[in-house]
């Protein structure tokens, strides 16, 4: 019999204790998750990003980064045990001041968001990106004042990293009234993903020493061709190049040094004037990137094509020829060049 009462008494403990944890977590699902503010941004809602194949597990972990002050594990866990885990819709969203993980869940896979979009162009600089951010309508332009050393920081970017070329070019979707900040920082996370996907499968014989110089080749391979075709045997003429010394000798590296006072029209004393860039009086890979590469131009340059090409030549059609020696270039000038400057 007292067996028994322990066993009753034990039973009714727990039972209380279950009752009294799901209460709790009830209590937990049901109340606002209190809010902090991402760097760079000035309160109120926060942007909640959820890109396409994220896992429950990742989307919390994203909300928690975006300014939720929530444990990740709980988030996931009621992601998870409600069953709507699957459901949840890729997009942009803006996280409201006490919204629940109840009503969090329901915004995610309801798709409730409102959206506008801008796009990233590829070989785009600095200066043309954030003069387009400028333009967006609806964008809130947190990052207006800042120099680009104070943006990198706002965004969370390793100290001491320079701007140019660190975000990726796509089309990003925002809510109406968010920062830009917001776009910027998705914009860096994708290309520092993508930049550390190809480094990771760059050959042993690389003469590139860290992402930084994959990116910045890249870079220059971005404003050497639009064509698809030619991508990876420019990257090999200045993968070659770099391989032996020899000087980089492109022009978009020295027309990019030149700045804003660059007139369009390339000038011999323009190739002869030293600058960090001037890839024509200096050997190696300039200290940064000179504009946006795409994902094209990253592959390009850790996986050239196998050729031992050390010069190229615009044919004027959008395509470029190559060669291996200095007699075969200065023929395929005159002809492509020369010959169409004499029409």
């Amino acid at each position: 019999m007292k067996r028994f009462r322990r066993w009753v008494i034990g039973g009714a403990a727990l039972a209380i204790a279950l009752v009294l944890a799901l209460a709790a977590a009830a209590s937990w699902v049901l109340s606002p998750m209190p809010q902090v503010s991402p760097p760079g941004q000035s309160g109120g809602a926060v942007e909640l990003d959820v890109q396409p194949g994220r896992s429950p597990r990742q989307i919390a972990a994203d909300a928690v980064e975006a300014g939720l002050q929530v444990s990740p594990w709980l988030l996931y866990q009621w992601f998870r045990w409600s069953g709507d885990a699957r459901l949840i819709r890729a997009g942009s969203y803006e996280i409201e001041p006490g919204t629940s993980p109840r009503e969090l869940l329901r915004k995610l896979v309801d798709g409730d968001q409102t959206l506008a979009r801008v796009r990233l162009i590829e070989g785009w600089t600095l200066r043309q990106l954030r003069a387009e951010l400028a333009r967006a309508p609806a964008l809130r332009p947190d990052s207006s004042a800042m120099s680009d050393e104070q943006l990198m920081s706002a965004i969370g970017a390793t100290a001491g990293t320079a701007a140019e070329g660190r975000f990726f070019p796509d089309t990003y979707a925002y809510a109406p009234g968010s920062s830009d900040l917001a776009v910027l920082r998705r914009a860096h996370a994708a290309m520092e993903r993508r930049l550390q996907a190809v480094w990771a499968q760059r050959p042993a014989d690389s003469p590139l020493r860290d992402p930084a110089e994959l990116l910045t080749l890249a870079s220059i391979i971005e404003k050497e061709t639009g064509r698809h075709e030619d991508r990876p045997l420019v990257a090999a003429v200045f993968i070659n190049r770099l391989r032996i010394g020899m000087p980089l000798q492109t022009d978009p590296t020295v027309i990019y040094g030149l700045g804003p006072s660059f007139d369009g029209n390339l000038r011999k004393r323009d190739l002869q004037a030293d600058t960090p860039f001037n890839t024509y009086t200096r050997k190696g890979l300039p200290p940064t990137p000179i504009a946006m590469p795409g994902q094209q131009s990253l592959e390009a340059a850790i996986w050239p094509a196998s050729s031992r090409a050390l010069y190229f030549v615009a044919r004027g059609d959008g395509s470029s020829q190559f060669s291996e020696t200095l007699a075969d270039h200065n023929r395929a000038v005159d002809r492509y060049q020369r010959g169409a400057a004499a029409r």
